[in-house]
């Protein structure tokens, strides 16, 4: 009472008061968590994982062993002699010799200048700790007894690593040159090949939106169907047009296609498309009345290019070139096909893991990979969030205006994309329906008889198609429920916060090192999860992984498109939230929903470099069976089943498209009210 008296302004300090969660917040926060969990298995800790291999290392610890040598009639003295003092007196190995990977050997014969294995000599070895391991033969020792054996059973005898951990891996790498060579060799290719792409893309974007040029819907159209193949297919094409046979190899003049002009050449085939979306969206939206204003200044077209033109799409022309410098550095499909010795990273990994079996030191590939892409997608987010509104409610839309010689000169410009595009698809069709290059040129499907071929067969592009298909209506449903409850979610900040973070990483992991990460994870014996692996099922699992961000991102700006009113009245009419979810927001961001589902499957039928170590002998796909035909010389069938995917993903924009109309027509029709 005192203190309401002397101070009748004031209040006293009542309870914090937490508001009570609903059935639906908790339900929501469940699923949420349930989403996050999916997450983490697939991507966080199969990363760690990846992270953690590199960091283990295998060494030969030759103080482990000891040996003892008898006379010529095989009676032994005791005189016992470590491999450690050994080596240090006649010098047999180095310390990068004693440096290996988890499958090394080493021949213990080294140790011995005068070893013969016809000599009445005999050997005994074993063991000084639990950890040491030898081979003799096939058999394994890993106790701490004498072995005894003749001079012919000795010469059979290989130690076998001690693992721990390190930076040796990494130390090894960087003083490997053919190794950090393939640094420089990504960057450079990259670099290149994103000013190269750019710049067409911008000039073509330019011409689709800025000038009255004719067929404007035939070039959008051609613009993106590279995205409708496979990376490989564009290294087949320019094999067929520059190889050593090949149809016009004279305009190289006399330089290699098998090397970085191939791999520049067709880096800027398959990323193409995607550049051109980004610009031409930037380009698209524009204000009339800073061109105005620029010709009442009586600018130049070309100062008002550069004053308003290039500043107005500075951040889509900033995107652009992250984007496409991220595929090019993680491709591997185009590499492998036409990148002959010219070694990039995401090669090394395929070499490393593949061909040597070392799989730390792939690990190491994949750890340096990641810090470029990393980066890339940093910068591209920074740049986004500095974006500002183009347009305002006063501003007013450009529309370009006649130029008979400008429109002539852009319609060139955009035949001759074309034709580079078309030309490089054509080529590869004329490919699968020849007999035999150069030599036979009849026309025969004898290319499509895949079951004849080192690849997998017509079993391959079957498994393609279900893959494509179960991550298209998987991941449809994860992608999009995630996003709704991330978007529609009633408080929990931190949690969404954390969310939001794990759906974005996807974006910036390369299929390689996602691919090898679900290596060392899922087919760890003591994962539970670990009989998902070789199936279907880790293959949609890792595809819908890999595709998740950008599908997350077309999710979430479709929602927030809808107004958070619809919950409050959908609260106050006591309706559950999944109902509200079913009647209402899927109905509304059907066209989201559908572009999600067309993008998931057009990427699992193209993705080579995220499966290309999960698949088995029952699981293989498409795309892949392009990749091994290719390896074994089958070129033509690998370019008739590459052809294949076209086609099937064609027939899947067209289907998509009818059916978006039909659909379309039913749930949307409000929009035209």
């Amino acid at each position: 009472m005192s203190e309401i008296s002397t101070n009748p302004g004031t209040l006293p300090a009542g309870p914090d008061i937490k508001p009570k969660l609903s059935r639906d917040d908790i339900l929501m926060r469940g699923s949420m968590f349930v989403i996050a969990l999916y997450l983490v298995a697939t991507l966080v800790l199969p990363l760690y994982t990846m992270l953690s291999k590199s960091f283990s290392t295998y060494r030969m610890e030759l103080s482990q062993y000891e040996f003892q040598v008898s006379d010529e009639a095989g009676q032994f003295d005791g005189t016992i002699l470590s491999a450690d003092t050994l080596n240090e007196q006649i010098g047999a190995f180095s310390g990068t010799d004693l440096s290996t990977g988890s499958d090394g050997r080493l021949s213990v014969t080294e140790l011995f200048p005068d070893f013969s294995f016809r000599s009445p000599v005999m050997y005994q070895i074993r063991n000084t700790s639990d950890t040491g391991r030898f081979l003799v033969g096939s058999t394994l020792q890993d106790n701490t007894d004498w072995v005894t054996l003749d001079s012919n059973q000795f010469r059979r005898v290989q130690l076998r690593p001690v693992q721990s951990r390190g930076l040796e891996n990494f130390v090894n790498y960087f003083s490997t040159p053919a190794l950090f060579n393939s640094i420089k060799n990504s960057l450079w290719i990259s670099v290149i090949s994103t000013i190269v792409t750019v710049t067409l893309a911008f000039w073509f974007a330019y011409a689709l939106n800025r000038s009255c040029m004719r067929f404007k819907g035939v070039f959008r159209l051609i613009a993106m169907a590279p995205i409708l193949v496979p990376s490989l297919l564009p290294g087949i094409a320019l094999v067929y047009l520059f190889g050593n046979q090949g149809m016009i190899k004279e305009l190289l003049f006399g330089a290699s296609i098998y090397g970085p002009i191939g791999i520049v050449i067709g880096s800027v085939f398959f990323t193409f498309p995607h550049a051109f979306l980004i610009i031409s969206t930037a380009l698209a939206i524009s204000d009339a009345r800073l061109y105005e204003a620029a010709v009442s200044l009586r600018s130049t077209p070309w100062r008002t290019f550069w004053t308003v033109t290039v500043p107005g799409a500075r951040y889509g022309l900033i995107s652009a070139a992250f984007v496409v410098f991220n595929l090019v550095i993680t491709d591997f499909g185009l590499p492998k096909v036409i990148g002959g010795q010219f070694n990039v990273l995401a090669v090394d990994i395929y070499k490393q893991v593949i061909g040597q079996q070392n799989f730390e030191m792939g690990a190491v590939v994949s750890v340096v990979l990641v810090i470029p892409a990393i980066l890339a997608f940093a910068i591209d987010r920074m740049v986004q969030s500095k974006q500002v509104a183009l347009l305002s409610a006063r501003s007013v839309p450009y529309q370009p205006t006649p130029n008979r010689k400008a429109d002539r000169f852009f319609l060139v410009y955009c035949c001759l994309i074309g034709l580079f595009i078309v030309g490089l698809l054509a080529v590869c069709q004329f490919a699968a329906l020849i007999k035999f290059w150069p030599y036979d040129l009849s026309l025969s499907l004898k290319n499509y008889d895949f079951n004849k071929m080192d690849g997998g067969g017509w079993g391959s592009y079957i498994n393609s198609i279900k893959l494509a298909l179960l991550t298209a209506v998987i991941g449809t449903s994860v992608v999009f429920f995630g996003a709704y409850l991330v978007e529609k979610s009633n408080g929990f900040r931190t949690g969404r916060s954390i969310f939001q973070m794990f759906a974005m990483l996807p974006m910036a992991i390369p299929g390689m090192v996602l691919g090898l990460s679900y290596i060392f994870f899922f087919n760890s014996p003591s994962n539970p999860l670990n009989g998902i692996y070789g199936t279907m099922a880790i293959l949609v699992i890792c595809t819908v992984t890999h595709f998740y961000t950008v599908s997350h991102l077309t999710a979430v700006t479709a929602l927030k498109q809808m107004d958070r009113e619809f919950e409050s009245v959908s609260a106050s009419l006591k309706q559950p939230t999944m109902k509200l979810f079913a009647r209402v927001t899927v109905p509304v961001c059907l066209p989201a929903v559908l572009d999600i589902s067309i993008y998931l499957f057009v990427n699992a039928m193209t993705t080579v470099s995220a499966v290309v170590f999960l698949y088995s002998p029952k699981t293989t796909l498409a795309s892949i069976a392009v990749l091994n035909m290719d390896d074994a010389g089958d070129i033509a069938p690998a370019a008739a089943m590459g052809m294949m995917i076209f086609y099937t993903n064609a027939a899947a924009r067209i289907i998509h498209l009818i059916a978006s109309k039909g659909v379309l027509g039913r749930t949307q029709a409000w929009r035209t009210r």
